[in-house]
């Protein structure tokens, strides 16, 4: 079977009084040349449909230099991600002595705790000494007066 391009089917005329009324050759919206971009031009395919297409090979984009804080940033990932792997198989490895080391902070809390308890629980002083005695006799004339007074040791 031989090849047939395939043309839009255009309908016949229509009539409106006296005049005859065409459709539009391309019923697609036409872009205005301003809105065309650089290197695209209206082509005829071999098919007999006329269509936009680069005519040329457009440009590559030039070439920017990577930023500064880009290769801080690469460089910097590696390094925190080996010191957080680092930092974990340290405390894989220690946690034995860690765990022994809590038992041992939890037993001196509770020696401290035991002396605390016998420090409260004493008295300070011996039963034989005789407890010492202080009288304090202050006296003061009027509401904002001033206040004398006297000690007494026994």
């Amino acid at each position: 079977m031989p090849y047939e391009p395939a043309h839009p089917t255009v309908p016949a005329p229509l009539r409106y009084r006296d005049a005859i009324l065409y459709p539009p050759a391309v019923p697609e919206p036409r872009m205005l040349p301003a809105e065309i971009p650089p290197g695209v031009q209206y082509v005829t395919l071999p098919d007999g449909t006329r269509t936009l297409a680069y005519t040329t090979q457009p440009e590559p984009a030039a070439a920017r230099p990577v930023p500064t804080w880009a290769k801080t940033t690469a460089l910097l990932a590696p390094t925190v991600g080996g010191g957080i792997a680092a930092a974990s198989a340290g405390l894989a490895y220690a946690a034995p002595g860690l765990i022994a080391l809590t038992e041992a902070l939890w037993a001196a809390v509770a020696l401290i705790a035991a002396g605390a308890v016998v420090a409260v629980a004493r008295p300070r002083r011996g039963a034989d000494r005789p407890a010492t005695h202080i009288t304090q006799h202050v006296t003061a004339t009027g509401l904002f007066g001033r206040a004398n007074g006297t000690i007494n040791h026994r």
